[in-house]
């Protein structure tokens, strides 16, 4: 509750603030009552919001909201310091009308944020706590590192196919082995550009590596200092989850048990199909748009390997590629994995791999 400082006096009244968040101003509209009573432009600042209310609707309960985005959660945390009831709301959950789609702008989007926080149709995404988004940035960190090793390694292999270096295709694995690495060091073009330019690429390829390998090391150190150990422990128990897949999957799920079910885990991971229905007709058109990026490619990959270390895992999918293809099957696989993933995080115990189906 924000204390009032006037003669004028709206305790246990509630306003609804929605916030269009920029990083040089925020448009910020009021709502009390079912009427709009102001659209405006701010400093960027969850204090200034604090104080203006505070001089205008001293006692006034608020209630706020803006899209989650570049901004992440601070702003978040400092207005529920200052007594505000906040939700950051994925952009994708918000009731739009067709002339709010066609005509964007800034109080557009804040008028209609606080007008759904009023009446009641928001549901605010999971807020995670500090340390937890900090090690979830880091090991995201991890992830670009890995895209920077394959832009580098393509760039290596481009340069040789245009002057008609072929490579043998052994060598085309995602991990280049040391062999190989000598073997491109070795190379000479008919003038020195050429060389340098393979000589650099390597030397590019070599500090990405050393990144890559200290934060995986870095992401086991905070591991160990504050007790996540043994949840990761548990999820690299079950077939195809390494250490990578399971601190990717603890950073970016955290808590198991928001989510209500198994349907609920794999809509969010985005494992289900996306439908058409329109009367009797029903359409499935592959998997939703709508995922965590950094979940479902990691899912899927330890699908494959799943399903060499599972004997049923296996076997089910040997029966899935009879009607469908492999693409189509290990989908289902991996959601298979996920309902084991739920299962030892949410008991806190190690999966035990049956021997048959």
């Amino acid at each position: 509750m924000i204390s009032p400082n006037s003669h004028v006096d709206f305790t246990d009244q509630n306003f609804f603030i929605g916030i269009d968040v920029y990083k040089k101003n925020w448009t910020v509209t009021l709502r009390h009552n079912q009427m709009e009573l102001k659209t405006f432009s701010m400093n960027p600042s969850p204090q200034a919001l604090q104080h203006y209310m505070l001089r205008h609707y001293p006692g006034a309960h608020c209630q706020s909201t803006y899209e989650a985005g570049f901004s992440g959660f601070w702003i978040h945390r400092e207005l529920e310091q200052f007594g505000f009831t906040n939700m950051v709301i994925h952009p994708g959950d918000i009731p739009t009308t067709h002339k709010e789609k066609t005509t964007k702008t800034d109080k557009v989007d804040s008028r209609k944020l606080a007008r759904e926080l009023e009446n009641g149709t928001l549901r605010g995404i999971y807020i995670p706590g500090e340390f937890h988004q900090q090690l979830r940035s880091l090991c995201r960190l991890r992830y670009r590192q890995l895209q920077n090793l394959v832009r580098v390694k393509n760039r290596i292999k481009g340069h040789l196919y245009t002057y008609g270096i072929s490579i043998p295709s052994h060598d085309e694995l995602p991990h280049w082995s040391g062999r190989f690495i000598q073997w491109l060091k070795s190379l000479r073009f008919s003038f020195a550009p050429g060389n340098e330019y393979v000589r650099l690429c390597l030397e590019e390829l070599e500090d990405h590596k050393k990144r890559l390998a200290q934060t995986i090391r870095l992401l086991r150190t905070y591991c160990k200092e504050h007790g996540i150990t043994d949840k990761i422990r548990f999820l690299c128990s079950v077939p195809g989850i390494g250490f990578v897949t399971a601190i990717t999957l603890y950073t970016e799920l955290i808590d198991i048990h928001r989510f209500s079910g198994l349907d609920s885990f794999a809509s969010y991971v985005g494992l289900i199909p996306s439908l058409h229905s329109s009367g009797e007709r029903e359409s499935q058109c592959g998997l939703t748009h709508r995922h965590n990026r950094y979940l479902r490619y990691i899912l899927v990959e330890a699908a494959w390997v799943a399903i060499r270390k599972d004997p049923v895992l296996l076997c089910t999918f040997n029966r899935l590629t009879r009607r469908m293809k492999k693409q189509d099957a290990i989908i289902r696989i991996a959601k298979k994995l996920l309902s084991r993933i739920a299962y030892v995080w949410k008991n806190e115990t190690p999966y035990v791999c049956p021997q048959k189906a």
